[in-house]
C-alpha cells in the first residue's frame, strides 16, 4: 500500500531500540531525511546510536508519522479525519417512537373540517417546548378535596390500622370489665400517636425515599405538600393523641405512647442507615401498642401485657425479614442497612428462630394465667405452618419462599390474636379461684 520510502520508515520504526520509559532514541532530522536519501534500516540505526544528544518521545514520533502520511502526495492512502459524534441535549424518545409509526390520515369531524395529523418533525417550537416542559419534574398542586388521601398516605393508614387493632386486642385481653369510653379514648389516642410517628418518619426520609421504587410516590417526595405542612399535621395529631392517652385513659398509657413516638422517630429512623439493630428497635416499637391496650384497661404492667408484647415482638421478624428480602435492591439503593442487605444469612436465621419462638410463647399463655390450656393446642397448627415456611425460607432463601412467608404472616397475627381472645380465661373463673384461695387461707 505504501511505497518504498514509507515502508523503509516503517522498518526503521520496527527496528528502533525501545527505552524502558517512554520511547526510542532517534533524531528528528534523520527521520525527515530518511525518505529523501533512501537510507537502509541498518544505516539509520547506526546513525541513531552515534547521535544520542537529543531525545524524542513516543508521542512525538507518532505525530511525525501522521504528518508524513498526511502531507505526502505520493502515498496511495489518505488519513480520514475522525468525525465526532454529537449527543443531543434532550433525549426525545417519544419523538423517535412517533417517527417509526405511520402517520395517521386526516380525520374528518362531524362538521366536515379535516383535523390535521400530528407530525413530530413539523411540530412548532412553542408546542415542542410546552410538551418537554410538561415532562419535567415540578411541584404538584393539590386541591382541598385531595388532602384526606394525602394525609392517609402521610400517616401510613394501613400500618396505623394494624397498630390500633393490636392495641384493641390488648385491651380486650385484659381481665377487667369492658369500658366503652376508655376503649374509644385509648384506640383514638393510639391511632393519632401512630400518625404522628409515621409523619415524622417520612419527613426525615425524603432524600432516601426518592431513590426507592417502593417509596418514591409518597406525598413529601412528590411535593404534594410542603415539609412545614407535614410537620404541622404531625403536631396536630400528636398533641391531642398524647393528651387523650394521658388524661382520658391513664398516665402510664400516655407515657408508653410518647415513648413509642420517641423510639420510632429518634432511634429507629436514624438507625436504619447506621446499623442492623434497627430491626430489633423497630420490633420493640411494634410490641408496645398491645401493652398500651392492656395498661389502658388495667392501669398496670402485668405479665399478660408483656406476653402480648412478646407475641408482637417475635411475629415482626418473619414478617419484616421476608418483606425486606424481596426489597433488597430498593433498600440498598436508598442506603438502608437491613439484615437482608448486609447479613442475608442472619436474616434467615432470625426469621426461623422467632417463628419457632411463637410456639413457646403460646405455651406461656396458660402458665401466666392469661389463657386456658386449649390455646397452645388450637394455635399449634398455625404456628407450625409459619415455622415450616420460615424453615423453607432459611434453606432456600429465594424470592418465592420469602413471599410465601410474608403473606402467611399477614393472616397469622390476626388469627393468633383471635384464638387468644377466644381462649381467654374468663373473669368469673378467676374470681372463683380468688374466693377459693381466700377461703383456704381463712381455714388455715
Amino acid at each position: 500500500m505504501f511505497r518504498t520510502s514509507c515502508s523503509r520508515l516503517q522498518g526503521v520504526w520496527k527496528c528502533l531500540p525501545h527505552d524502558g520509559l517512554v520511547g526510542a532514541i532517534v533524531q528528528q532530522n534523520l527521520i525527515t531525511n530518511s525518505s529523501r536519501s533512501h537510507l537502509s534500516a541498518r544505516s539509520l540505526i547506526q546513525l541513531c546510536k552515534k547521535n544520542q544528544a537529543e531525545w524524542m518521545t513516543f508521542q512525538h514520533l507518532c505525530f511525525l508519522k501522521r504528518q508524513y502520511v498526511t502531507h505526502s502526495s505520493a502515498l496511495c492512502q489518505r488519513a480520514r479525519p475522525k468525525q465526532e459524534t454529537v449527543t443531543p441535549v434532550l433525549d426525545d424518545r417519544e419523538d423517535s417512537v412517533l417517527r417509526q409509526v405511520d402517520q395517521l390520515p386526516n380525520i374528518k369531524s362531524d362538521s366536515g373540517t379535516e383535523v390535521p395529523a400530528c407530525d413530530p418533525q413539523n411540530e412548532p417550537e412553542a408546542a415542542r417546548a410546552a410538551r418537554l416542559e410538561a415532562r419535567q419534574w415540578k411541584e404538584l398542586k393539590v386541591e382541598y378535596s385531595d388532602l384526606p388521601g394525602v394525609y392517609a398516605r402521610l400517616s401510613k393508614i394501613r400500618l396505623t390500622a394494624l397498630v390500633v387493632t393490636t392495641a384493641a386486642a390488648g385491651y380486650a385481653m385484659a381481665p377487667v370489665p369492658f369500658d366503652p369510653f376508655t376503649f374509644i379514648m385509648a384506640s383514638v389516642g393510639t391511632g393519632l400517636s401512630s400518625c404522628t410517628a409515621n409523619c415524622i418518619n417520612q419527613y426525615f426520609e425524603v432524600p432516601f425515599d426518592s431513590n426507592m421504587n417502593r417509596t418514591k410516590n409518597r406525598p413529601l417526595v412528590r411535593g404534594q405538600i410542603s415539609p412545614l405542612h407535614a410537620v404541622s399535621f404531625a403536631l396536630a395529631c400528636g398533641i391531642p393523641g398524647l393528651t387523650m392517652l394521658t388524661l382520658g385513659v391513664n398516665p402510664l398509657t400516655g407515657f408508653l405512647g410518647g415513648l413509642n413516638i420517641f423510639l420510632y422517630t429518634c432511634c429507629y429512623t436514624p438507625l436504619k442507615r447506621i446499623s442492623i439493630t434497627n430491626t430489633w428497635v423497630g420490633a420493640v416499637v411494634g410490641a408496645i401498642p398491645p401493652v398500651m391496650g392492656w395498661t389502658a384497661a388495667t392501669g398496670s404492667l402485668d405479665p399478660g401485657a408483656l406476653l402480648l408484647g412478646a407475641f408482637l415482638f417475635s411475629w415482626q421478624f418473619p414478617h419484616f425479614n421476608a418483606l425486606s428480602w424481596n426489597l433488597r435492591e430498593d433498600y440498598s439503593r436508598g442506603g438502608y442497612r437491613m439484615m437482608s442487605v448486609t447479613h442475608p444469612a442472619l436474616c434467615k436465621r432470625v426469621a426461623l428462630r422467632h417463628s419457632v419462638g411463637l410456639i413457646g410463647l403460646s405455651a406461656l399463655g396458660p402458665v401466666l394465667d392469661v389463657t386456658t390450656w386449649s390455646f397452645p393446642l388450637v394455635s399449634l397448627p398455625i404456628n407450625l405452618y409459619i415455622s415450616y415456611l420460615a424453615l423453607r425460607f432459611y434453606r432456600h432463601g429465594d424470592r418465592q419462599n420469602a413471599r410465601k412467608l410474608f403473606f402467611c404472616s399477614l393472616w397469622h397475627l390476626p388469627m393468633l390474636l383471635l384464638l387468644a381472645l377466644t381462649c381467654k380465661k374468663s373473669r368469673v373463673t378467676r374470681d372463683e379461684g380468688d374466693v377459693a384461695a381466700g377461703a383456704t387461707s381463712l381455714a388455715v
